[in-house]
């Protein structure tokens, strides 16, 4: 019986033996773990002590009262207290509304949440000092949250408007029980200490929701995962055409189980490859994209509405990665598929603001946010699902860059492979031609 085997073939051991074999890939694997581990928890190690200017609404709705002859507004002062305590490392931006601006600005994702004093809070403050009456109900002051922006960069604005709120419940209470003891008898006399203490913390807080999302919205992050699933199928797919155009043109070796095959080497320039698959990549971005929104929206019913903004939006998003990523290929070859695995994946995931808000991030990761694609895309999926496709709401902006980058990949790319042309830079053998 004959062996298929090569006669004096090389061994495993010997080819594990050879340094050659071992440095390429350790270099590029180690290094590449290594980034990912710095870029990945880089931007969310502590968000809370990163945070820079997370934009909080403070809105007065307090008409204000007559308090022992004197017209007071508890409201305006809470409000323009809260908004002049000392911030010093600048984390949160206070922003007084009324209550108009507040409700558009929470509807256009442009607030991570706000902090409501309602109306008669003056009124039902000054009742709680009032003696010889039955006990009146607690004044309120109401938190608003918005889910659309996020879960974290709502629980933040949460959390931060509540603290804020009880402090100044508890300055408010401070006066009102000073108020109580020094009350001469005549006036009713001192309080009693079950008085004393609701006094003492006299305001109650309420959350609520302040722009309601759809049940099947994933708390604010079916626009993080929806962009993230038309970013891979663009870059994926750019990879994927490119390996397959190499192969149908005879560049690369198919390779299925056992078989090997080789097709005959078609003499093309750089720059016809490159348009080749670049009219690939936008005509499969339509399939792509019309069956992540067959999967997410029909069949697993996600929250969704103005559809065919969506579709379209979509689209031009996958395609643009698609094309980033080509011209990334043709740039520079096989490392360009590692190159663009940074680009649009590496970089372009902690940068979002989807996951972890921009005003959480370090300073690195809000400047990558200004041009890498998953921050514009996910504005842009997140203003059409949650923001009723509002222009102000991060679709304009959106929109504009990912104009900005189909041109920037198209001059990139073929600036390139013409350049390579000219130089006689081909990828095939003169005799060929």
């Amino acid at each position: 019986m004959t062996s298929n085997r090569p006669e004096g073939g090389v061994r495993a051991w010997q080819v594990l033996r050879n340094p050659k074999v071992w440095m390429v890939p350790t270099v590029i694997v180690g290094t590449v773990a290594f980034l990912l581990s710095l870029l990945y928890l880089g931007g969310i190690i502590n968000p809370r002590d990163d945070l820079h200017r997370l934009p909080i609404g403070l809105v007065n709705a307090d008409q204000g009262a007559v308090v022992a002859g004197v017209p007071q507004n508890l409201g305006a002062q809470i409000t323009a207290g809260i908004a002049a305590a000392p911030d010093p490392r600048g984390q949160i931006s206070w922003r007084l509304l009324d209550q108009a601006a507040a409700d558009d600005q929470l509807g256009s994702g442009k607030l991570a949440g706000a902090l409501e004093v309602p109306a008669g809070f003056t009124a039902a403050v000054a009742a709680l000092g009032t003696p010889a009456q039955p006990t009146p109900p607690r004044p309120t002051m109401t938190v608003l949250t918005n889910p659309g922006v996020g879960s974290l960069a709502s629980s933040l604005a949460s959390s931060i408007a509540q603290a804020a709120a009880q402090q100044a419940s508890a300055r408010l209470g401070t006066s009102l029980v000073a108020q109580a003891q020094a009350r001469p008898p005549a006036a009713g006399g001192a309080a009693s200490n079950a008085a004393l203490l609701q006094l003492a913390d006299p305001v109650t807080v309420e959350v609520r929701v302040g722009h309601p999302i759809g049940p099947h919205s994933g708390l604010g992050l079916t626009a993080f995962y929806y962009t993230l699933l038309l970013v891979l199928a663009g870059f994926l797919g750019a990879n994927v055409i490119s390996n397959g155009v190499d192969v149908a043109l005879g560049y690369a070796a198919s390779e299925l189980g056992p078989l090997r095959t080789q097709r005959p080497l078609v003499p093309i320039t750089r720059t016809q490859t490159l348009a080749v698959t670049c009219v690939m990549s936008v005509a499969l971005a339509v399939l792509t994209s019309s069956l992540v929104m067959l999967a997410t929206v029909v069949v697993l019913g996600m929250d969704a509405s103005h559809l065919p903004l969506l579709w379209v939006f979509s689209v031009c998003a996958t395609a643009a990665v698609g094309l980033g990523a080509q011209a990334l290929i043709a740039a520079f070859g096989g490392i360009g598929q590692l190159i663009g695995m940074f680009v649009f994946i590496a970089l372009s995931l902690p940068s979002s603001g989807a996951t972890i808000p921009l005003q959480a991030l370090p300073t690195f990761y809000r400047g990558l946010a200004v041009f890498e694609p998953m921050r514009q895309l996910s504005d842009g999926v997140r203003a059409i699902l949650y923001f009723g496709a509002q222009a102000d709401a991060g679709l304009t902006r959106a929109w504009v860059m990912i104009a900005i980058g189909v041109v920037a990949a198209l001059a990139f790319g073929f600036g390139m492979t013409t350049y390579y042309d000219r130089k006689g830079l081909h990828r095939f053998h003169p005799e060929v031609s």
